[in-house]
C-alpha cells in the first residue's frame, strides 16, 4: 500500500471526471490515450532500461494528446476551443520535441539527476523495490495528465458562450508573460553555460539576469503558466454550474486549485528545485552562498 498510495488522488480525480455530464466523454478518451502513450514510451522503456528519465518524453506528449482531444471533441465556442487547445499543443510540443532531441543524443538513456534524487527519496521511505517504485512514479505522471492537468482544457473547451470574459483575457496575458519569463530564463542559462564552456570553467553558479532574483526562474515561469490556465478556466467553470450536480461542480473547482498545488509541489520538491539543489550543493563550491542570498522559487531582491 505504501507504493500505491501516490496513485489514489489521481484515480479519485479521474473518477470525478467520469461522473460529470459535460466532461465524461473527453475524459474517457483522454484516459485511454494517456494509458496507451505512457505504456509504450514510458513504462515499457523504464522496465527494459531501469531508467526513469523516459517520463520526460511521455509527460509533454501527454499534453499534446489533451490539446488534440479538446480540439477534436470540445463542444464549446470554436475560438475558445482553438485557443485552449493551441496552448496545450504548443506547451507539449515545445517540451516534447526537446525530450526527443535529448533522447536522440543518448541523454535520456542515462538517469537524470532529478530522477536519481527520486531513488534517494524512496530509500528514505523504505521503498526497496526500485522497479515497482519507478513504475508507480511514472504512472502517477500519466494519471496526472488523465485527471487534473486536463481540467483547464476540458472545462474551457466545453464553454459554448461566444462572449469572452475579462478574466480569460487577463489569464491569456499572464500566460504569455509567464512563457516569456520562462523562455528568457532558459536562454540566459544556456548563454551562461556556453560562456563557461568557452572559458573552460566548470561548476560555476549561474547568477545572471533573472537568476539573480530567483534560483529557479524557469520553474517559477512554468508554474505561472499553469496558474494562467487556471485563471482562463474560471469563467467556464462558473458557467458549468447549471449543467453539473453541485457536489461535482465544487469538486471540479477544487480540482482546478489542486492543479496549482500539484505543479508547485512537483516543481519545488519532487522533480524541480530541491532535487537540482541537492546535487548543486555537492559540486558547486559557491552554491551555498547563492542559496543564502537569492530566493529559491519566488522572485525577490537578493539579500546582502
Amino acid at each position: 500500500m505504501n507504493y500505491l498510495k501516490p496513485l489514489l488522488p489521481f484515480l479519485f480525480g479521474i473518477g470525478i471526471l467520469l461522473c460529470t455530464n459535460t466532461l465524461a466523454q473527453l475524459s474517457l478518451i483522454n484516459g485511454i490515450l494517456q494509458i496507451l502513450l505512457f505504456g509504450a514510451v514510458v513504462l515499457y522503456p523504464i522496465w527494459k532500461t531501469n531508467t526513469l528519465s523516459y517520463v520526460d518524453i511521455g509527460w509533454p506528449w501527454g499534453l499534446v494528446v489533451i490539446g488534440v482531444v479538446t480540439l477534436l471533441l470540445g463542444k464549446g465556442y470554436h475560438w475558445r476551443v482553438w485557443i485552449i487547445s493551441g496552448l496545450y499543443i504548443f506547451m507539449g510540443l515545445r517540451m516534447g520535441m526537446g525530450a526527443i532531441l535529448l533522447w536522440s543524443k543518448g541523454i535520456l538513456q542515462k538517469e537524470l539527476p532529478r530522477y536519481r534524487y527520486q531513488r534517494i527519496r524512496w530509500e528514505r521511505k523504505g521503498k526497496t523495490n526500485t522497479q515497482l517504485a519507478m513504475q508507480i512514479d511514472a504512472s502517477v505522471q500519466g494519471l496526472a495528465n488523465a485527471s487534473y492537468l486536463c481540467l483547464p482544457a476540458f472545462i474551457v473547451g466545453s464553454n459554448s458562450s461566444p462572449a469572452f470574459s475579462i478574466l480569460e483575457i487577463i489569464g491569456l496575458g499572464i500566460w504569455l508573460a509567464s512563457f516569456i519569463f520562462e523562455s528568457i530564463a532558459d536562454q540566459q542559462k544556456l548563454g551562461f553555460l556556453k560562456k563557461m564552456k568557452a572559458e573552460n570553467l566548470r561548476n560555476k553558479v549561474c547568477e545572471v539576469g533573472l537568476w539573480k532574483y530567483t534560483r529557479h526562474p524557469n520553474y517559477f515561469g512554468e508554474w505561472m503558466v499553469w496558474n494562467a490556465l487556471i485563471i482562463i478556466a474560471i469563467p467556464s467553470w462558473l458557467a458549468m454550474r447549471s449543467l453539473e450536480h453541485l457536489l461535482l461542480w465544487i469538486l471540479l473547482g477544487i480540482g482546478l486549485i489542486f492543479v496549482s498545488v500539484l505543479l508547485y509541489q512537483t516543481l519545488v520538491y519532487l522533480t524541480g528545485a530541491k532535487p537540482a539543489e541537492y546535487f548543486s550543493l555537492q559540486k558547486r563550491p559557491d552554491y551555498q552562498s547563492y542559496t543564502e542570498r537569492v530566493n529559491m522559487f519566488f522572485p525577490g531582491l537578493p539579500k546582502r
